[in-house]
């Protein structure tokens, strides 16, 4: 065990957990306005895999990785619209319509894979961007200085989410719709509207999350989130419906998933216990949740259709 504890494999680690961190964070940020207004979305994993499909097959096309992230983005607005569809106008049971996008996402970012491609073929990735002088400091500038444009806005995301949320008219009136959706609408507030919003970033987020994905991997294949969209959903209940805690929860899940992999890569981690050990970032998230989620509580109309003068 005394190689895991070395400079190298630490700054590794931590460089690692921070890039697959991104992914997560974005999508849990998108959920996070959704769900503060009142709409859970399980489609999330859906969304991310025809985001990640689109912007993987947009790169594989024009060689262009930020024509990839456009065309992820347009994606997820495009079933963000039909979330909200399902779930404001008409009123769809939210959990049961979410999964139906799941599902729907699924299968058919793996036909269009099969259809259009076929086998995976690598193609372009971010390119890295040093931020000057701090990349060059000892070991915290290749953990934190040291990768892609789309990381660094992805954290710059945050302290714009929490100033929206919590400091504009439009956070306002998501929180009172979330909150109290009635007295909103009483005051003319547009319950439909803020969520049919909320839905729309929710989704657009979501592909591009997907999309930062794929282009990072530099490749695509079948179910390539592998559940991340279900723990992203997971990590806006840990981090209390707050933006900064979410992206806590995210590094948290990065770290863990990073050091596995690290061990696994160095062969620490026996060969029998592999597939145990790939659930660890689960079921510490898991535990993470169940710990910090009990202190808060949801938005009140989470998961409640609105109709006006009920």
């Amino acid at each position: 065990m005394s190689e895991v504890f070395t400079t190298a494999v630490l700054v590794a680690v931590g460089a690692s957990a921070i890039r697959l961190a991104v992914p997560l964070l974005l999508a849990a940020l998108g959920e996070t306005f959704g769900q503060r207004s009142g709409v859970l979305n399980l489609g999330v994993d859906g969304i991310m895999l025809l985001g990640a499909f689109t912007g993987y097959y947009a790169v594989l096309k024009t060689d262009n990785v930020w024509l990839g992230l456009l065309a992820g983005a347009l994606v997820g607005l495009v079933l963000g619209l039909a979330s909200a569809v399902i779930a404001v106008t008409l009123k769809a049971e939210q959990g049961i319509s979410g999964i139906g996008v799941f599902l729907f996402g699924l299968g058919m970012s793996d036909l269009l894979f099969q259809k259009l491609v076929g086998t995976p073929i690598p193609i372009d990735t971010f390119p890295q961007v040093d931020i000057p002088l701090l990349s060059d400091i000892p070991y915290v500038g290749e953990i934190f200085f040291q990768h892609s444009l789309v990381i660094y806005l992805a954290f710059l995301s945050i302290p714009v989410a929490t100033f929206v949320i919590n400091r504009t008219t439009f956070g306002m009136k998501i929180r009172a719709v979330g909150e109290y959706p009635d007295a909103a609408d009483t005051l003319g507030v547009s319950v439909a509207g803020v969520r049919y919003a909320t839905e729309i970033i929710g989704g657009t987020l979501a592909g591009i999350a997907g999309a930062v994905l794929a282009i990072t991997l530099g490749i695509f294949q079948q179910n390539l989130t592998n559940g991340a969209g279900f723990i992203a959903i997971a990590l806006v209940y840990f981090g209390a419906w707050r933006p900064t805690g979410v992206m806590l929860g995210a590094l948290l899940f990065g770290f863990v998933n990073a050091l596995v992999l690290e061990l696994k890569t160095l062969d620490i981690i026996p060969r029998d216990f592999t597939n145990i050990a790939a659930m660890a970032p689960a079921i510490i998230t898991i535990l993470a949740l169940v710990f910090v989620a009990r202190r808060f509580r949801a938005p009140s109309a989470l998961t409640k259709p609105f109709t006006r003068g009920k």
